[in-house]
């Protein structure tokens, strides 16, 4: 995958929207933005914590600095397909993004069963500190939506992205499985982020004012993770160092 970028640097907001404002908002995109070469693709995420689960666990507390390790699918992969092991570090608002790419069977092996990357670099010997640093670091959680991406016509650093179909599950982690598990939206509901370098334009926030479009705080990981926690088993809070451990991803 030549071209593909390995560092981002970029503030992230997100916008929680009913079918009605989706709607709307496409049609005052015409102009601002347009669907990049992707098109829609459906994204695979196994998210990697630790057993007591000190990743979310913080993310949620909303720090301000935090850090999470995924593997990344762009649709159900093969064993010989490309995957991304990525570091998402977020600190003041800004969220760092720094990844490495091999094959989803490298990745696993690299990942669960201690085996060297096919390719070390200095992103590698930041998983590798990332691993050590956090003990017993293991496949928690897959979180996986169909997204829709958009690009700026004008504005190059612009990126508009539309996730459905949110979806988070803990057993049969492998990928291979697809966008399966249970749904953390709710039926017609469409996440929202806009990726920028730094300020949004004027013309966009009129728009989402226009439209009531608010911003929100939303993880994915923290979603599935508070559903997993309170709703699907009821597990009380002073219980959450008590958990099995999850599957392991194959």
């Amino acid at each position: 995958m030549a071209g593909i970028k390995d560092v981002f640097e970029r503030i992230e907001v997100k916008y929680l929207l009913d079918e009605m404002q989706y709607r709307e908002l496409m049609k005052k995109l015409e102009g601002i933005a347009a669907i990049d070469s992707y098109g829609e693709t459906s994204i695979l995420n196994i998210y990697f914590d630790t057993p007591d689960y000190k990743l979310i666990e913080r993310s949620l507390e909303k720090p301000v600095y935090k850090e999470k390790l995924r593997l990344r699918t762009y649709g159900i992969p093969e064993d010989d397909t490309n995957a991304f092991i990525e570091i998402k570090k977020k600190f003041k608002g800004v969220v760092y993004k720094r990844r490495i790419t091999m094959t989803y069977a490298q990745a696993l092996a690299y990942l669960t069963e201690g085996a060297r990357p096919p390719k070390e670099s200095q992103i590698s010997k930041e998983i590798d500190y990332f691993k050590q640093y956090y003990k017993g670091l293991r496949p928690a959680m897959a979180i996986s939506y169909d997204r829709i991406a958009m690009a700026g016509i004008n504005d190059p650093e612009l990126r508009i992205t539309f996730d459905t179909n949110i979806r988070w599950r803990t057993n049969d982690l492998s990928l291979k499985k697809g966008n399966v598990g249970k749904d953390i939206l709710l039926p017609g509901q469409h996440l929202m982020e806009l990726k920028i370098a730094g300020a949004m334009s004027t013309e966009l926030a009129m728009i989402l004012d226009e439209l009531n479009i608010r911003q929100v705080s939303f993880s994915k990981y923290g979603r599935g993770y508070e559903d997993y926690m309170y709703k699907d088993f009821g597990k009380r809070a002073e219980e959450k160092t008590n958990i099995a451990s999850f599957p392991q991803a194959v």
